[in-house]
């Protein structure tokens, strides 16, 4: 079986001077057929499969104000819409459901859905944060509705994945864990060590300083990664992939190079082969510098299918010193009992 994946540009989900547009993707789409994968059919996601995490009273909102008022912000951060936005948001969604259908049927032995708009920011009654519908956590649940008992997220955006908090965040069946940026005024604000105290080990949150990056991103993948798997058991992964996190991206400061998103995607593909069978279906989300976006999905591509490494080895270093987060990671190794 080989690696499968969608392509979802979006070419008219397009706001002026917005960092998230079509043109993040420019550089990555040509280097798609070099990689070891297979395209597979995209197609819109069913309003009742959107509604395994959104209200239907949103979904109404969002076709509303998209039909008859877009272009124009909607929420802040700014999260913006144009008159496709609702069709290119359900065939964003659609892209995930059928990387997971893929792999849920072996089809495929693992997955990479690229698509946009993103969605971690995507409350059940809220859009929000660039995102309109929560793409990966309606990929999830389209897995639980298909057979599976239990599936775990990882996200490692820059920005915490409020979104897929909110909707796991009392879904015994979905584990979370996000790291992330956290300091005063950094988007959306939320995703402390103790934002969840009834769900420790499940919902589990790892919030970082400015200009971490490899090293300190391998430690909490070493320290909280496979404890936080190991517990929980799920039968899938899924990964928010956000390459925001590089340390060259327009609007954040974290540190993570080319080479530590290679590491990231190399760690959790083994975390699926070990607890999972091989079952993980990448997801991408935010990272708005184009170059950042092509190199760092190479990266999963290299993971996912375990060829093309030597060929495609991106040398990026942070040059920027790195943050002591010993204390940070073990605090959150204390509160969760890892």
């Amino acid at each position: 079986m080989r690696t499968a994946y969608t392509f979802v540009t979006s070419q008219n989900h397009v706001y002026p001077d917005h960092p998230e547009r079509p043109g993040r993707l420019d550089i990555l789409e040509p280097r798609l057929k070099l990689f070891d994968a297979e395209l597979i059919e995209t197609k819109p996601a069913a309003h009742e499969e959107i509604e395994y995490v959104h209200n239907a009273k949103l979904v109404a909102s969002l076709e509303k104000v998209c039909r008859e008022e877009a272009p124009g912000i909607i929420d802040y951060a700014p999260t913006y819409v144009t008159q496709s936005s609702f069709d290119d948001a359900l065939l964003a969604a659609g892209g995930v459901i059928a990387c997971t259908r893929a792999v849920l049927n072996d089809d495929a032995k693992n997955a990479f859905a690229i698509v946009r708009p993103p969605g971690h920011h995507a409350e059940p009654d809220r859009a929000m944060g660039f995102c309109l519908f929560n793409n990966i956590a309606i990929g999830a649940c389209y897995a639980l509705a298909n057979g599976l008992e239990r599936v775990a997220v990882i996200d490692y955006d820059a920005h915490h994945g409020n979104g897929t908090q909110a909707a796991f965040f009392n879904d015994e069946r979905a584990a979370f864990l996000s790291m992330h940026q956290y300091q005063p005024g950094f988007y959306p604000g939320t995703g402390w060590i103790e934002d969840a105290p009834h769900a420790r080990k499940r919902i589990v949150n790892v919030p970082l300083p400015a200009r971490a990056g490899d090293q300190v991103y391998e430690q909490v993948a070493d320290e909280i990664f496979l404890p936080f798997v190991k517990s929980f058991r799920p039968q899938m992964l899924f990964i928010s992939v956000g390459l925001d996190a590089h340390w060259n991206d327009p609007i954040t400061t974290l540190g993570l190079s080319t080479t530590g998103y290679l590491m990231l995607a190399k760690k959790v593909v083994a975390l699926a082969d070990e607890y999972c069978d091989g079952k993980i279906v990448f997801v991408l989300e935010g990272g708005y510098d184009p170059m950042n976006v092509a190199n760092g999905a190479e990266a999963v591509f290299i993971a996912a299918t375990g060829k093309g490494e030597s060929e495609a080895a991106v040398r990026d270093p942070n040059p920027y010193k790195e943050p002591d987060c010993v204390s940070r990671i073990d605090e959150i190794c204390k509160w969760h009992g890892f």
